[in-house]
């Protein structure tokens, strides 16, 4: 029987055996777990580096410089009909027609220049063509201003089709007011310079006569009830104070105001609106001595002025109001374009662009908004007679005075974007000065879009201000009280229920704070500032009588219960507030606190503004402060707490000098931790203001965020647009700026640890 139990390893022997496996077990799981922690953060930084690579990868091609190539060059197509008048292309630069001075109008392909057809213009016999002009080229209209006083109007239009799946584009030519001439001057002399503007119900047209003399017809288009037939009714005027050195005329497309310049650059603008009786609304010069007006322009909108001179600079000059309501017209910005005189100026049908062609044959593309020169070739050894740019802006036709057509391609797409319209003031048109503005889109073709990223990066810092402003004081004294001074029982429902705060749903704080909190503060705005110094007051009014208090019923209280004694207090210091509040308004502020600071101090009020994203956002934060820094309160050794006291030091001492330094680089963590959070929060600044990216230091005023604004506009953007892709930049700008703040936030924990852990 001994001999079998000497075979059998005895119970201790099993037990290391058991031991053994156990401890191979837990190190191949310790390994597991190290390897997946591994890749999981490795798997962080990879995901991390991917959203930014992908940022840039959207944001790139607002980097990407513009420029032009060569596509064909060909002989002017029937050249025997008369001289180019006006050149313009189809939307799709396949079709282009040449407007001549014989009144002919001829269709040809923009590819090859191959004739397609030729319309004879219904110009009467005897009479000859004085002069020429172009309306709205979106509209395609132009105008020939003929020798017995009368004026044609001509649109060019295309009209597409698929026949077999294959597009084709068929040319023709309307005519608005009817095919035959209207009548412009009543005495009929020849119309040397004319100017018009047309649409469905009424147009205006301004001719300047062989005699000199400057009228001006409006005409009203009538239908009658029975057949339906359109006849125009016209009134007429003369614009006596204009004299005859006239030599450029343009009338914007409301039909209200009339441009008239000299080459020496004499400026008048009329008021046209009421057609009888137009009056002069501004007089001024826009050239320097020695320089002379070469060719004018509208921008596209028609509020601004582009004006090329013989030095071969390009300005910009528009009617801005001031605070006073006053207008006055002022010169926002200038492009030197070359040395040699600007003969033509096409400006972009649908963006804040124009090409400008100097008299030797180069070609310049510039923006005004972000004040870029994005292409300059030379095109034609020789004077350009005529220019067209696409309606896309996309390609554009120059003719030269060889006769010789030069098409060529324009790769132009991000032409807003500039370092200063981005980070810079910008002369706007209509402002008065220049400013800082994000209004990204419009209904109209005509706007101009606004997309600097100053008033959101302003009004993101602002929000988080604010937010950390309620956060920091009172989530770092509840977490020092909370981890040092509280009684553990106390504590275990304290912390969890603060941490509870933390998962509520920010969408549903946003709600709450837009129609409940906002109404409430501006209802109770002097409670409000009332509870900041009433409220404290009154704890350290309770704080001074309660050490009064005999030692005997002060010791009733179990020691890290007091601030259990201190929620009464604080309850009814709050509800103290809000009863004073009106009284303090009624002696002080003359019965409402919001008028009396508008009347006073010209501070408006909004009703979601800073003050109420403040206070919501700083709610939402607060958990996140709190449970970081009361877990490095709560983790300091109880050596070094024990110890300070021991060499008597005091409570306080102790937890200014020990524990508060130890626990610095988890306090310090908690609070960039909290400043990412607000910096990044969407649904409560998006649904707690009046989301206006506008730049007030007042925080009564609203304000609009990088994140809110990413959320409002990107469903509404059209993808790989200028306005898209601006939007990723500024999801790149929130990126690297997080990334930046926590990287230095990391920086600075590290040597804080360094620092005191040899406490």
């Amino acid at each position: 029987m001994s001999e079998v139990n000497s075979t059998q390893p005895h119970s201790s022997q099993l037990d290391m055996m058991a031991s053994d496996r156990y401890q191979r077990w837990r190190l191949v799981k310790d390994k597991l777990v190290a390897r997946a922690v591994v890749v999981g953060g490795l798997s962080i930084i990879a995901a991390i580096v991917l959203i930014f690579f992908y940022l840039l990868y959207v944001v790139f091609p607002l980097l990407l410089s513009s420029h032009a190539e060569s596509v064909a060059q060909y002989d002017t197509p029937e050249p025997a009909l008369g001289a180019t008048l006006l050149l313009a292309m189809e939307e799709q630069n396949e079709v282009a027609v040449r407007f001549t001075e014989t009144g002919k109008a001829i269709f040809f392909k923009v590819a090859d220049g191959t004739t397609i057809a030729t319309e004879n213009l219904p110009i009467p016999e005897k009479v000859t063509v004085t002069s020429f002009a172009h309306g709205d080229f979106d509209k395609a209209e132009v105008i020939y201003g003929l020798s017995d006083g009368r004026a044609l109007i001509v649109k060019h239009d295309y009209k597409l089709s698929y026949p077999d799946g294959k597009r084709v584009i068929t040319p023709s030519i309307q005519y608005p007011l009817g095919n035959q001439p209207v009548v412009v001057d009543s005495n009929g002399q020849a119309l040397s310079q004319v100017a018009f503007k047309v649409d469905d119900e009424s147009g205006t047209l301004v001719a300047k006569t062989a005699d000199n003399r400057m009228v001006l017809a409006g005409l009203t288009q009538k239908k009658s009830l029975f057949d339906e037939e359109i006849t125009l009714e016209r009134s007429d005027v003369l614009l006596e104070t204009v004299g005859s050195d006239v030599d450029f005329m343009l009338l914007d497309k409301e039909q209200r105001n009339l441009y008239l310049a000299n080459r020496k650059g004499d400026l008048t603008i009329f008021d046209v609106s009421d057609k009888t009786q137009p009056t002069i609304k501004h007089k001024l010069n826009v050239m320097n001595q020695g320089i002379e007006i070469s060719s004018i322009e509208f921008l596209n909108g028609d509020i601004s002025l582009l004006i090329g001179d013989t030095q071969g600079e390009l300005s910009q000059w528009s009617m801005v109001r001031d605070q006073k309501n006053h207008f006055s017209v002022e010169k926002l910005r200038s492009f030197k374009v070359s040395k040699a005189p600007l003969i033509a100026i096409n400006a972009e049908q649908r963006r804040k662009g124009m090409l400008v062609a100097d008299a030797n044959g180069a070609v310049g593309i510039y923006n005004s908004t972000s004040e870029r020169e994005l292409v300059k070739q030379p095109v034609s050894n020789n004077k350009p007679a005529a220019v067209a740019l696409s309606p896309r802006a996309n390609a554009f036709l120059l003719q030269g005075a060889d006769s010789k057509i030069h098409f060529w391609h324009i790769d132009n797409e991000h032409p807003e974007v500039s370092f200063s319209s981005l980070w810079q003031k910008v002369w706007y048109e209509s402002y008065p000065k220049p400013d800082y503005i994000w209004q990204s889109s419009s209904a109209s073709n005509d706007f101009e879009p606004k997309m600097s990223l100053i008033p959101l990066v302003f009004g993101t810092l602002k929000a988080s201000f604010y937010a950390m402003l309620v956060a920091i004081p009172l989530s770092l004294f509840g977490a020092i009280y909370t981890g040092y001074f509280m009684t553990p029982r106390v504590r275990q429902y304290v912390k969890p229920g603060i941490e509870i705060m933390g998962a509520l749903p920010t969408v549903i704080l946003g709600f709450l704070a837009g129609l409940w909190l906002a109404p409430f503060v501006e209802m109770h705005l002097a409670g409000i500032f009332a509870l900041l110094m009433i409220v404290p007051l009154g704890v350290m009014v309770f704080a001074f009588f309660w050490q009064k208090v005999p030692e005997s019923v002060r010791h009733t209280i179990p020691e890290g219960w007091d601030a259990i004694v201190l929620i009464p207090v604080i309850l009814f210091s709050a509800w103290f507030a809000f009863a004073i509040s009106p009284t303090i308004e009624a002696i002080c502020f003359n019965g409402d606190l919001r008028t009396w600071m508008s009347s006073e101090f010209g501070i408006g009020y909004d009703q979601r503004n800073t003050l109420v994203v403040g206070l919501a956002m700083g709610f939402a934060v607060i958990p996140m402060i709190f449970s970081i820094a009361e877990d490095a309160i709560f983790s300091v050794p109880k050596h070094l707490t024990t110890g300070s006291l021991a060499l008597g030091a005091t409570t306080w001492q102790t937890m200014t000098k020990v524990v508060l330094l130890t626990a610095s680089p988890g306090i310090f963590s908690a609070i960039m931790i909290g400043f990412g959070r607000a910096v990044g929060e969407t649904m409560i600044v998006l649904m707690a203001t009046g989301n206006t990216p506008v730049m007030d230091l007042s925080i009564f005023q609203g304000l609009r965020t990088l994140s809110a604004n990413i959320a409002v506009e990107m469903p509404e953007s059209e993808v790989n647009s200028t306005h898209y892709r601006v939007l990723f930049l500024a999801a790149l700008v929130l990126f690297m700026f997080t990334f930046i703040v926590n990287t230095l936030a990391e920086m600075i924990r590290q040597n804080l640890r360094q620092k005191y852990s040899s406490l």
